[in-house]
């Protein structure tokens, strides 16, 4: 005999539906720590970076808050706040913080690439004097007389173990010199005219 009761009374076949949309629990938790996850990639990222990710304020004051905190314990409950936090945001704000997030991996694996090229070229201008006449070979405008000075005092800083202000001088000079457009010697040559008068 047919049960009377199938498929009437009581509930409705939708109301399990509604259970079935939830996350299970498994996957609640995997979504909750890689928002956790995320924020701590935040916590460690230069504090100007952050200030420029679109987040709710409040989200970026815990993030923010978080990083000046040193104690192990104090910083242990500042990132689970974060974490937090992190809850909060909806689907397409933590998208937008992803993004962004993988632009800087992009940025950065490029940026360090370039940083640990400089930072050769900077260690030969200090073991070899033909660097210092082929970065001059390339970059005829630069002051050759300070240059040398430079590396003289970088390599006694060295000797000395006295703090690296040369060192960190002779740096900066290349990294400057990677910010100039790249320009044929002709084009050097009628720049450098400009500073300076012609020859009568």
């Amino acid at each position: 005999m047919p049960n009377p009761n199938r498929g009437s009374v009581g509930f409705q076949s939708n109301e399990f539906d509604q259970e079935y949309e939830r996350p299970s629990k498994s996957e609640a938790k995997r979504q909750s720590n890689e928002l956790q996850k995320l924020g701590e990639q935040l916590v460690d990222a230069p504090r100007d970076r952050v200030k420029r990710v679109e987040m709710p304020e409040d989200v970026k004051e815990a993030i923010l808050a978080c990083q000046t905190i040193t104690n192990h314990e104090g910083r242990r409950r500042a990132l689970q706040f974060v974490g937090k936090k992190m809850r909060t945001l909806d689907e397409e704000e933590v998208a937008v913080i992803q993004r962004t997030i993988d632009s800087w991996k992009g940025a950065s694996k490029a940026e360090t690439a370039a940083l640990h090229a400089l930072e050769r070229r900077r260690e030969k201008l200090l073991s070899d004097d033909k660097a210092l006449t082929q970065l001059l070979e390339e970059n005829p405008d630069l002051d050759v007389q300070h240059l040398r000075t430079l590396i003289r005092n970088a390599r006694k800083e060295q000797a000395e173990n006295k703090p690296p202000k040369a060192y960190r001088e002779i740096f900066q000079i290349l990294k400057d010199l990677g910010k100039k457009p790249k320009q044929s010697d002709e084009d050097e040559q009628e720049e450098s005219g400009d500073d300076e008068p012609d020859e009568e």
